[in-house]
């Protein structure tokens, strides 16, 4: 189940470059989440422009696949918020569509997921972090399914198997590890601000979701 986990007790270099990345671009997206969900729509354009900006100084000093990954991420991952957001309302935007910002953003997240992957830090620690999540996340999903929840979600609990899935099952986990704390960061403070916010039917599914979905990591 974990053969795809680094090998325990390796003492793993630090590099001290990638963790004030991480620290900046949990900043960003905490800067540009909060201005959105307040601010007039015309402000989408400069966070676009800093936010490309930004993605691009970043992925200058990373190695060509490490680009075209985060190209590819970027690509799939747009595609994916034009189906759930404006076609399908799965969530909405406070003012409708796909912000410009958004997959810059994309970008940064997954490039943020790398770079987690790769620290010393998680490399050292990966089934502490791993067993953390799995905790964590877990307790949030079983408390979206009680009727203690402020709204059911019973979307989340399925992502969160789906998460457990990718991240047992698959060959980066990693990554995985590392998509979750930006991504949970992101949701959470995205819907907190208003900026946008998660039905409370899954219009595919019919089934309820929070506001995120817990499992949320795993889109």
């Amino acid at each position: 189940m974990l053969r795809h986990f680094p090998e325990p007790g390796v003492a793993y270099a630090h590099n001290t470059l990638d963790y004030k990345i991480v620290a900046f671009t949990f900043s960003c997206t905490a800067i540009c989440l909060t201005l959105d969900g307040f601010a007039p729509q015309k402000l989408q354009w400069a966070l676009a422009f800093f936010g490309y900006i930004f993605l691009a100084a970043l992925l200058s000093r990373e190695s060509k696949l490490v680009r075209a990954q985060v190209c590819v991420a970027l690509l799939f991952a747009t595609i994916g918020e034009l189906f759930a957001s404006p076609y399908m309302q799965g969530y909405i935007y406070r003012f409708g569509g796909v912000p410009l910002y958004v997959p810059a953003g994309h970008g940064m997240v997954y490039l943020t997921a790398v770079i987690l992957a790769r620290s010393g830090f998680f490399l050292r620690y990966a089934r502490s972090i791993a067993a953390f999540i799995v905790l964590s996340c877990g307790a949030w999903s079983i408390w979206g399914l009680t009727a203690y929840a402020e709204r059911s979600d019973q979307i989340g609990a399925i992502l969160f198997v789906v998460f457990l899935i990718y991240l047992f099952k698959g060959k980066s986990p990693m990554i995985y590890l590392g998509a979750f704390f930006i991504t949970t960061w992101l949701e959470l403070i995205g819907t907190s601000a208003g900026t946008w916010a998660w039905v409370p039917i899954d219009p595919a599914s019919g089934l309820t979701q929070g506001n995120p979905p817990s499992g949320v990591a795993a889109w």
